[in-house]
């Protein structure tokens, strides 16, 4: 089972090397960065599970930096961690698009079980049953159904999970590993001319310019 992907955002050096430690002993994969600009520039090279950001770091406060990924459709989720406490920091920081706010000092059991509740969703920063692909195409989150002119399409199990996969991450670059982590179970072996005949028939219903071939690196969902 692949390891969960942490985007940590930490200025204070030796809490960020605290906190990387317990995360990787708790089986976290965790990239550590202290300031706001080389955070941004990870997530738009890499595909996080969750982002976990300071609010005051330097070159772009934690808040600023969710606000732009969010306006760019990137829907990773994100708990604050901050030593701001008023109500007014609280709202800010929850309008800004984060799913989970925490307060220093902190106890490292707790943020792992707030990290451990928040990784169970499929789905974030939205609260509708069907999510809209297209005009006319739909998918039932908590069916796990895929909807073309109100009539239900079949796809194999493979082809439904890595579907899921990409609305999950849509707009952001899933490399073939990510996608061979996901999509087959840890027993079977995985191959890039199966990868391609699912990417292909996902095309012939959802459209072929949603899904886009990035050169060496994987494929994109876009949304636009």
């Amino acid at each position: 089972m692949q390891k969960k992907r942490i985007l940590l955002l930490e200025d204070d050096v030796t809490l960020n090397d605290t906190i990387t430690e317990y995360l990787e002993e708790q089986g976290y994969d965790v990239d550590s960065v202290e300031n706001g600009e080389d955070a941004i520039d990870k997530i738009y090279e890499k595909s996080y599970d969750l982002l976990l950001l300071d609010v005051k770091v330097p070159q772009i406060s934690g808040f600023d930096l969710l606000k732009q990924v969010r306006e760019k459709g990137n829907t990773t989720p994100a708990i604050f961690i901050t030593s701001l406490d008023s109500i007014d920091d609280l709202s800010e920081g929850y309008e800004s698009g984060c799913d989970d706010y925490i307060r220093k000092p902190f106890a490292l059991k707790e943020l792992s079980m707030r990290m451990t509740t928040i990784l169970k969703r499929d789905f974030f920063h939205t609260n509708n049953e069907k999510l809209k692909i297209d005009n006319n195409i739909e998918y039932d989150i908590d069916g796990n159904i895929l909807y073309v002119d109100g009539k239900e399409v079949t796809l194999n199990k493979k082809e439904s999970k890595l579907l899921k996969l990409f609305l999950q991450n849509q707009n952001q670059i899933l490399s073939h590993e990510r996608i061979y982590d996901a999509v087959w179970d840890y027993d079977e072996n995985a191959s890039e001319a199966s990868l391609r005949t699912y990417i292909k028939n996902l095309r012939k219903v959802l459209g072929k310019e949603k899904i886009v071939s990035i050169k060496k690196q994987g494929y994109k969902f876009t949304q636009s």
